[in-house]
């Protein structure tokens, strides 16, 4: 790290001489004491960070599901949904009473850690009390922000002077401008004639990454601050132009950033000197731990850090201890983790009712909560089924889950933010710092896991004062769930009865559109084989005619590869599922390394083949995506070769007996080709 790189705070002159900067650069005056008239602008905008998805499917050649949808309406003859609600009942409400008492203990306090923040305020009236620059402060103006909230208050001035900080506040409380601020202010002062990567931050998922990129471009429009954005789903070439121009901020996901660090020509984090890990508690869940931890350990020691989450677990301890320096604890709001303007309600789904699941959430969307719904489903093939019913029931809906590219995510996100979609079908991949204004329900169709992740989840709708529902569906196997949210709301706790003629009907509607489900999915899946076989018949092409100048390139390392985080994700969600841990426990770093170091021990006999040969073996490798086909792919193993290193009569790669002895070439070739196309 450059010595010569330390934020310090400025002087009076400085300040004086930057300000006068700006205002001859912008040619006016401004007053940002004087209430702005013009229209605040938005922070999101999720359409500019990929190309549009009718381009996408134009040139994949495939169709859209709302487009198989149109379609099969359009061969029904008679419509299913009747819209006559003239006899139907009302639900009926009741207080929630628990069935019995549990003691919920809480974990051990773990603030001896840290540093007292005695000195720290929760309260300002204005911007301009926390000492930020003019140019700042213009933003907030053009953005709409004119008080700033509690952890915003108290977080600002301490981030400014470059201390560790631990934030913690409820949902929808400013988290991301409470570290972007104080991040953009310092960096006025930054040696601008030494470029350098300054400040990273680290989101667990590619749509929070693109709303806090979005949200820091906002604030940084009147100063010279550039900001890159480096998530997977995007071109991998462009962000690897982006980091070598070497720009002020990067915000990440994990994967792709340790991708551009080990394969990426002069991209370094040597100069950091910020590091914020935005929902710190999430990026340790499920695969993520180890790359972070890989990650802090890239990042020099003399740093300042910074953690953000609305629940912070065992785990962000754990980290906090090894990667923080005397950090300060900052709690805003600690006694009020609900909103006081949320009303929870759930709807208990017996045993002998669990196949009217979907009746139920239909009747509920169809005459109860009607627009700005967005609804958590369990698993993506959930969520697509129900993007399909909510199509065929003449419902607007948009789904957002993995199995979607990241142009469909983020157009998925758009529609609802411009309420060209009443309703938004998502897995937990919504769940974590997404700021969506208007957000008025949160209906959780599939029970979340913990506490937690109920939290995030209801913490899309009523934010930043606003009035929001969340309506949770819990089955007989919820219970403890059940006991632990009725603890959380208290006596506010609501039980919503769903009217039964209301499902009944709808069962029989749901009933009827099976057969039109059923056809949807046949020809999504007719699509999915169409397109994987022209994949690898251009895969095939480009080896043939391309063969020196890919063997030619340099073999692109991984971390964690695609099946250990797989192995490791699934290790990770049976060990919960088990009981044999809370969830809290950090185990998918250990279970990442020791298959990384099985892998190693596998491909050791390759080191001694010659270099085409290796290259031709990596590239197979590459292929076979499936996880079946890779676990099949065992690489000349111990057993299929003899002591002289020739090979046996057994082909390891298609399990056949028809090679001979010799060398790799002679049985290479034509099995592999025939059985993958290669």
């Amino acid at each position: 790290m450059d010595s010569g790189f330390i934020f310090e705070p400025p002087s009076d002159e400085e300040i004086e001489e930057l300000q006068s900067e700006y205002e001859e650069d912008q040619g006016e005056e401004v007053d940002v004491e004087k209430p702005s008239k013009r229209a605040k602008q938005s922070p999101w905008d999720f359409a500019a960070y990929s190309e549009s998805v009718s381009d996408e499917h134009f040139r994949r050649r495939t169709t859209s599901v709302d487009f198989k949808i149109t379609k099969s309406l359009q061969q029904r003859s008679v419509p299913i949904v009747d819209n006559d609600h003239s006899d139907s009942e009302f639900d009926q409400h009741e207080d929630y009473k628990p069935e019995d008492e549990d003691d919920f203990s809480n974990a051990g306090d773990t603030k001896s850690f840290f540093a007292p923040a005695d000195g720290a305020s929760f309260h300002a009236n204005s911007f301009m009390e926390l000492n930020l620059s003019r140019p700042l402060l213009r933003a907030c103006e053009a953005l709409g922000y004119s008080k700033p909230t509690p952890i915003q208050a108290a977080c600002i001035p301490l981030a400014l002077t470059g201390r560790d900080i631990c934030g913690s506040a409820i949902t929808g409380s400013g988290k991301t401008a409470a570290f972007a601020l104080p991040t953009l202010e310092r960096l006025l002062y930054r040696p601008k004639r030494i470029p350098a990567i300054r400040v990273l931050i680290l989101t667990p998922t590619r749509e929070l990454a693109v709303q806090v990129h979005s949200m820091i471009e906002k604030i940084a429009q009147f100063t010279d601050i550039r900001c890159c954005l480096v998530v997977g789903g995007l071109s991998t070439k462009m962000q690897e132009t982006a980091l070598r121009s070497m720009p002020d901020i990067v915000v990440a996901t994990p994967g792709r950033m340790i991708d551009h660090l080990r394969n990426s020509m002069s991209v370094d984090l040597d100069d950091l000197a910020v590091l914020i890990l935005d929902e710190a508690d999430r990026l340790l869940e499920l695969g993520f731990s180890a790359e972070i931890h890989e990650l802090v350990r890239l990042c020099p020691k003399r740093r300042q850090t910074m953690l953000f989450s609305a629940t912070l677990t065992e785990d962000v301890d754990e980290l906090i201890k090894l990667s923080l320096t005397k950090p300060l604890r900052l709690s805003a709001d600690p006694s009020a983790k609900r909103p006081s303007t949320l009303t929870e309600e759930v709807v208990r789904i017996r045993r002998m009712r669990e196949v009217n699941q979907e009746a139920v959430l239909l009747s509920l969307c169809s005459k109860t909560f009607t627009s700005k719904v967005i609804i958590f489903s369990g698993t993506k093939q959930a969520a697509h089924r129900l993007k399909i019913l909510f199509g065929l029931a003449a419902l607007k809906a948009a789904e957002l889950h993995g199995n979607l590219t990241q142009a469909q995510r983020l157009e998925a996100l758009e529609l609802f933010r411009k309420q060209h979609v009443d309703f938004l079908i998502a897995t937990d991949v919504a769940a974590r710092g997404l700021d969506i204004i208007g957000v008025q329900t949160v209906i959780n169709y599939a029970c979340p896991r913990d506490l937690t992740s109920y939290v995030h989840r209801v913490g899309r709708t009523a934010r930043a004062g606003r009035e929001g529902y969340a309506v949770t569906f819990v089955t007989d196997n919820d219970r403890s769930l059940l006991k632990a949210i009725a603890k959380r709301a208290g006596s506010k706790l609501k039980s919503r009865i769903v009217a039964e003629q209301s499902i009944t009907k709808w069962s029989k509607i749901i009933e009827q559109m099976e057969d039109q489900v059923a056809a949807i999915l046949q020809e999504e899946r007719e699509e999915r084989i169409l397109r994987k076989a022209e994949m690898e018949a251009t895969k095939a092409e480009n080896m043939i005619a391309h063969k020196e100048e890919i063997f030619a390139r340099p073999k692109r390392t991984w971390f964690v590869t695609e099946k250990e985080k797989k192995l490791a994700v699934k290790a990770d969600k049976a060990s919960i599922e088990k009981g044999k841990g809370s969830g809290n426990e950090v185990t998918s770093a250990q279970q990442a390394e020791d298959l990384k170091i099985k892998e190693k021990r596998k491909r050791e006999r390759e080191k001694n083949l010659p270099r085409k040969e290796r290259r031709k073996l990596e590239a197979a490798r590459e292929m076979l995506e499936d996880e079946d086909q890779v676990d099949k792919l065992q690489f000349i193993p111990q057993s299929a070769m003899d002591k002289d290193g020739s090979l046996l009569d057994f082909c390891s790669v298609c399990a056949c007996v028809q090679c001979t002895h010799g060398s790799l070439l002679d049985f290479f070739p034509v099995h592999l080709c025939s059985r993958f196309s290669l």
